[in-house]
């Protein structure tokens, strides 16, 4: 499993519109490149998102970053232009534990 995370942080002025962006326009466009299994949205404070997105393989992350990354990425900064902090990490799942 790979979890491609997204970390946003950006003016508290911005958090609102952001999060509408996000749960209305960017997520369901990354949900529909079948791309990732799973997608976890999340807020740690007024202004700082992350977003984690589930892949069943590298090979399915690496063709979200070929076909599609870019044009997510512009769609993006023209919505959010100025004053934001962007962080990616890329992590291959371990292990993982589950409730019976």
């Amino acid at each position: 499993m790979i979890f491609y995370e997204v970390s946003v942080k950006l003016p508290t002025s911005q958090a609102q519109k952001f999060e509408s962006y996000m749960r209305d326009k960017h997520i369901p466009e990354i949900w529909a490149t079948q791309c990732f299994v799973q997608i976890h949205f999340a807020q740690i404070e007024e202004n700082h998102f992350r977003t984690c997105y589930q892949a069943q393989s590298l090979a399915d992350y690496e063709r979200y970053l070929a076909q599609f990354a870019t044009a997510m990425r512009t769609d993006f900064m023209q919505h959010f232009p100025q004053d934001c902090q962007v962080e990616r990490q890329v992590w291959r799942g371990v292990q993982t534990w589950k409730a019976t």
